[in-house]
């Protein structure tokens, strides 16, 4: 077997999801639809609507499925995530970026290609059981045998919609940037290899369950030489994509400032990454000529409240982003700063944090579906996931509505999923490409011994 594993194969089952006791399709035309069905044939869903008006054609699939007493939204997407922070969790639990990012270096020097694979299967589980059918990963650090078909082992493993970035840091201590040398590669290396990825696994394909991006680490993390190359080579492929973070802190829009003379937006323009194929993670520091600028340039921003909130960094003015057109998503951001990858309750907290400055209208329980939903889509670059409809990849999650969570929503089961928190129960059913990942409340793909194995792995890594 390759070290990525196999892909899998193309489902050519029909399947029958009917009995839905409330169905958000998020589609404009579709809507909402009570006692709802959805029919799919193979990986793609090709009739959605009222169970009662349902064909001998499609109750006549080959795996039926009720679903009463549930309520059905597509599955949510993940746009910015560091899976191997899953091993080192709840380290530094009281500095700002730097500090932590300084106490984390030194166990995520010792990774091995094995802690990668452990840690994003481990990542995708809580992904998946919290709703997501669609992530990215950003893996930046590459020390001993680390590669990235460790984590594309993972995916496929689990059978979640991937999109890894190859990330890289080039610019350590000595060249004045934040992580140790032993942990940055020279810059050659790393463009090989993201070609070589490319090449090797990119997938620009319509419903495809692997793309690879480019990921630069930061502006402290590699040099601008390196940020304009990376574009130059995504912009040679179809349908690669670029990412990296932005104006997270204070400290990394001093350090643009001290070190380069440049704010964020200067940065981005002057590397070419004003584009867009671009998507940064926090932009919680942005003046208003750079919400102008990145609502121009289609430059999407992936919201990542939890870490955010966790190291002191700041709020990202979602609700000024979203009016001037600027593409929002959400992010979990690495399990180590986050600390946990439940991207529901991620939207959740999006949700609350536009309300917390005064504004109860800051941000709606279906705009939050949306940015976890249509705007992690369009971050990723895709037309064929974030809504249930016809045409579209089959990709939806299902939680039940007969719990304590739900009593006295049942007027509102779509916005009781982010302001009654019954997301925090596994999703009951779970469906990605056409194949049922989640059933019960339980994992159909899963090695049970994950958890023990990982846990014995981060004993190692803090130890060592």
């Amino acid at each position: 077997m390759s070290r990525a594993g196999t892909a899998g194969l193309v489902p050519t089952r029909s399947l029958l999801v009917r009995d839905i006791q409330l169905l958000a399709t998020l589609d404009t035309e579709l809507g909402d639809i009570r006692d709802a069905a959805i029919y799919i044939e193979g990986n793609v869903i090709k009739w959605v609507g009222a169970s009662t008006q349902l064909t001998q054609l499609h109750n006549n699939a080959e795996n039926i499925i009720s679903l009463s007493s549930r309520v059905v939204i597509p599955g949510l997407i993940n746009t910015h995530h560091h899976m191997f922070g899953c091993l080192t969790r709840c380290l530094a639990q009281d500095e700002l970026l730097f500090g932590w990012l300084a106490t984390c270096y030194g166990p995520w020097q010792q990774l091995t290609g094995k802690d990668i694979y452990i840690s994003s299967k481990l990542a995708m589980v809580e992904l998946i059981l919290s709703g997501c059918t669609c992530t990215s990963d950003h893996l930046y650090l590459y020390p001993n045998d680390v590669c990235l078909e460790d984590s594309i082992r993972a995916a496929r493993d689990m059978g979640i919609r991937f999109h890894p970035t190859r990330g890289a840091m080039s610019v350590g201590k000595s060249q004045g940037g934040k992580a140790p040398d032993s942990i940055c590669q020279a810059e050659d290396v790393i463009l090989a290899d993201m070609e070589r990825l490319i090449q090797q696994f990119h997938d620009p394909s319509r419903y495809s369950m692997l793309r690879i991006g480019l990921a630069p680490h930061s502006p402290f993390g590699v040099s601008q030489e390196l940020m304009v190359a990376s574009a130059k080579l995504a912009r040679q492929h179809p349908g690669v994509r670029l990412h990296t973070h932005m104006a997270e802190n204070q400290q990394g829009n001093d350090f643009l400032r001290t070190s380069f003379g440049l704010t964020p937006g200067e940065y981005i323009k002057k590397v070419g990454w004003d584009r867009d194929d671009v998507w940064l993670a926090h932009c919680c520091h942005l003046d208003d000529a750079e919400t102008k600028q990145w609502a121009q340039h289609g430059i999407g921003v992936a919201h990542c409240p939890s870490s955010n909130m966790r190291l002191a960094s700041g709020i990202c003015p979602v609700r000024d982003l979203l009016d001037a057109g600027v593409n929002v998503g959400i992010g979990v951001d690495g399990t180590a700063s986050n600390d946990t990858g439940h991207v529901l309750m991620e939207l959740r907290m999006a949700m609350l944090l536009q309300r917390a400055g005064g504004n109860p209208q800051g941000m709606s329980a279906r705009e939050a579906l949306l940015v976890g939903t249509q705007g992690g889509a369009k971050n990723l670059g895709r037309d064929d996931v974030g809504r249930i409809a016809p045409g579209m990849a089959a990709d939806f999650v299902a939680w039940r509505t007969d719990g304590i969570s739900f009593a006295g929503a049942q007027h509102e089961l779509v916005a009781a999923l982010l302001f009654c928190t019954p997301g925090l129960a596994p999703v009951d059913l779970s469906v990605i490409n056409g194949e049922v990942i989640v059933k019960d409340g339980q994992l159909i793909r899963c090695d049970l011994q994950v958890g023990t194995i990982s846990q014995k792995t981060t004993s190692e890594l803090l130890s060592g």
